[in-house]
Parts: structure tokens; sequence; C-alpha cells
């Protein structure tokens, strides 16, 4: 019987022993990437269907994550369990498809039920496996070797280096497959709208803007008591300042006022022309909101004017709304 650890020192030599195990386990899948990997690629791009991952055990979670990664950077793709498959869901597997089988020993009953099925359908099977010359490697069109040396495990038996290996090789999969498509962030961020991610790859500009009647602005040679209101009645802490063209000439903002106040003791007489920040920051509305939030952290300003290809105010946007929208 195995003595438990008894000091906090030796559970960290523990765990750095278990990630060394584990690091070296996918160091050492370089070295068995061959043709096969090419093939395997070359499968799933030529699929005109979906990408059916398929697993059992521990095999069987890495097969749903690495199906979640692939869905999510351009290849269709879903997972099926194994055993389901032979009680009616083998239904979901068309010809047009390709299986990808992960399984450490290559010899998984469940994984292993489903090979005559599929040879029938003819659909193309890629096998993960830590054994070349298991059943499911031998009947595959393409195997990716994911075979390590030992389980972290101290009794070698608790799937841990080579389940990790096995992630590493799909993500490695992935990426390939990505990079062959050609699949951009924008791509990344079409199936993630809902996240931050894809609120930073999407939202634009004018689709947080404030335009229209809610766009604060006042014409060069105002008083100063109008942009005061103006600012005051739109609430974004600051106006454009246009000229007879109605071109955006600069900006007024409350950190204008308080260095106005610093300057003036009387402002009646005071024009806009006379404090207003020139030329201003400004940004077009087909810019990303992401590049918005940018400009205003490098500046330390918290309101842009949004501006059309004449320089012409079109909309104003407030750093609440950025954040608002999750942008931030």
């Amino acid at each position: 019987m195995r003595q438990p650890l008894a000091s906090s020192s030796l559970l960290r030599e523990s765990a750095m022993r278990t990630l060394q195990i584990e690091q070296a386990a996918i160091g050492g899948l370089q070295a068995k990437l061959d043709e096969s990997f090419d093939r395997a690629c070359e499968l799933i791009l030529a699929c005109q269907g979906r990408v059916v991952v398929t697993g059992m055990g521990k095999s069987g979670h890495i097969a749903g994550k690495l199906a979640a990664t692939l869905a999510s950077t351009g290849t269709p793709a879903f997972f099926v369990h194994p055993g389901e498959a032979s009680h009616g869901d083998l239904g979901m597997i068309t010809r047009t498809d390709v299986v990808l089988a992960l399984s450490n020993s290559g010899e998984t009953a469940e994984v292993t039920a489903l090979l005559p099925l599929l040879k029938r359908l003819g659909t193309p099977l890629v096998s993960m496996t830590g054994r070349p010359n298991s059943t499911l490697a031998k009947h595959a069109d393409a195997h990716l070797n994911s075979g390590v040396e030992r389980e972290a495990c101290p009794l070698d038996l608790a799937p841990t280096s080579s389940t990790t290996a096995a992630l590493a090789l799909g993500d490695a999969l992935a990426v390939a497959l990505l990079e062959a498509r050609g699949f951009t962030a924008e791509d990344f961020a079409l199936s993630h709208p809902g996240g931050s991610l894809g609120k930073r790859l999407l939202l634009r500009v004018r689709d947080l803007m404030h335009d229209g009647a809610r766009l604060p602005q006042v014409a060069l040679g105002s008083p100063l008591r109008d942009a005061l209101l103006e600012i005051t009645r739109q609430g974004l802490g600051f106006t454009c300042v246009v000229d007879s063209d109605g071109r955006l000439a600069g900006v007024y903002t409350d950190g204008d006022l308080r260095r106005t106040l610093d300057q003036f003791h009387n402002l009646h007489d005071v024009l806009v022309d006379d404090v207003m920040t020139r030329p201003g920051k400004r940004i077009g509305p087909d810019i990303l909101a992401a590049e918005a939030v940018r400009i205003m952290e490098e500046s330390r300003i918290t309101a842009l004017a949004v501006v059309d290809e004449q320089q012409r105010p079109i909309g104003a946007l407030h750093m609440h709304d950025l954040l608002a929208s999750g942008v931030i």
C-alpha cells in the first residue's frame, strides 16, 4: 500500500513530475507526425458533410472537446457517443461525413463495433490511438499516433499523459485545418457571437454610436454657454464643434471645461472656438469597436466623434456604450 504524501513540498514534487511526464508526452508527438497526418487533413478538408468525433470514457471527453474545437474553427463537427451509435445514433452518420474515432488502446469494444457499419456506409475513418497496430488503427483510412511512453499516474493506470497527448494532437489537427482553410478572426467571431471575443471582433462603431438627434454638436463661433448646454442636454461629456461646411473643427469636453475655469474668470464672453480641442479625436463608423476602445485608452478620453469620409460628424461614441455592449 502506497504511503500518502505528508508535506507540501512532496505534493509539489508530485505535481512537478506529472507536468514533466506530460510535457515529454506532448513533445514526443512531433516525431510521430507523418504522411498519415496529411491524409487525415485531406480527408477532412474534402468532407462534404460533418466530422463525427467519437470516443469512450476519458477518450470520449477528449473527443467532445475536439469536436467543439473543430466546429469553432471552421470544420463542422459534432460528437457521437459510440455506445449510443450502436443503438440508433449511427443514423447521424452519412456517407458524406468523416468519422474521427479516439481510443488509446485502439481496441475499445464500443468503438470497434462501429467498424463494419462504417465500412458498409463507405464513410472515411480517421483514428487516433496510442497503438499503430491496433484494430482501430489498421482499419482506418488515416491513423494519428498519440502514443505515450507512460501515464503520469504512478500506477500507470489512470489516463493522464495519454489524454493530454490526444488533446494536444487534436488541437494540432484543428489548427492545421484552420490554416488550410484560411480561417480568419472574423470567421471565428461569427461562430462566437454571444461571447466577449465575438463582440470585440464583430461590433463596429456604427452599431453603438449615438446619431441623429442624439449627436451633440454646436457651430464654430458659438458662445461657450451653448456648448455647455449641449453637453448637458446630450449627456455624453462632450460636443462636436463644426465649421460652416459641417466638418468637424474640434471638440469641447468636460475636461476642457475644467481647464477653461482655470484660464478664464468670466465665461460670458468666451467662444467655444477659444477653448475647444483641435482637431479632436475622431473615428470612422466602420472601425471595430475594439479599436475605439484602444484609442480612448491611449488618449485617456471617454468619448469620440464619429465622422464620415468628408470629416462631417455623423455620430458620437461613449465609453459607457462600449462597456454596456460587452466589448470591454
